[in-house]
């Protein structure tokens, strides 16, 4: 069944962990990227897990081997419990992450390779002229050899990654967007029905939530439209 991510993309500590805290018991996980985690960093991983969420730390790690290697170590020890790194960094990065996450039996979060981040047009990857769909499949492939235990894609290509890497290979989709919601800096998007029905395992909702009114009941109605096709 797949399951709810609320992003709390926000510019201030105080309101990502208010946000959490209204969130609390209506949706199982919160994603932290690279903007809360810069200003709030570990603390605000542990202070999400003491609220009860499962914990999706999305810094989409790109370095060298070792240095990955003990990133993932880090995360692991601070309660996370999904990562994320860029698939482009290659075989030896991605290999050295899954081999960190083995050694560490306490604690071992999903591991997810970005494939082709949901903002870019054909076109806008450097080095790359083909389709982005098609480059984006290609990933999985390689994520999948590799021990990942997901990619990170569109909903458009979520069905011909499932068909062709097999149902084990974890989907998580980013750029959801209730129908009626302005896509933003987001281009390949779907709604939460058009993902389920593409077969993801993994929605990630932000500003539709987060910037919502009533952010507790955008995130039901999300959860409720979920639900119907689930069930």
């Amino acid at each position: 069944m797949a399951e709810l991510i609320v992003a709390l993309d926000t510019p201030d500590i105080t309101q990502g962990l208010t946000l959490a805290q209204q969130l609390q018991g209506v949706v199982p996980w919160v994603k932290i990227g690279l903007e809360l985690f810069t200003l709030g960093g570990p603390e605000t991983v542990k202070a999400c897990k003491k609220m009860g969420f499962k914990v999706f730390l999305d810094l989409k790690l790109y370095d060298i081997p070792n240095t990955v290697r003990g990133a993932v170590q880090a995360a692991a020890r601070m309660g996370a419990d999904m990562l994320t790194l860029h698939t482009q960094g290659g075989e030896r990065m991605c290999c050295a992450a899954r081999e960190a996450l083995d050694e560490h039996a306490e604690n071992t979060p999903l591991l997810f390779g970005v494939t082709v981040l949901t903002s870019m047009h054909n076109g806008e990857l450097p080095g790359y002229t083909g389709n982005i769909n098609e480059f984006t499949v290609q990933l999985a492939h390689a994520a999948a050899a590799w021990g990942l235990d997901g990619v990170v894609c569109s909903g458009h290509e979520v069905t011909t990654i499932k068909m062709s890497c097999g149902p084990n290979l974890l989907c998580l989709t980013p750029g959801i967007r209730p129908a009626g919601t302005e896509g933003n800096d987001q281009h390949r998007i779907m709604t939460p029905a058009q993902a389920m029905l593409s077969g993801t395992d993994f929605l990630v909702v932000g500003r539709p939530i987060t910037q919502a009114q009533d952010p507790v009941l955008a995130a039901q109605n999300i959860l409720a439209e979920m639900d119907t096709l689930q069930n």
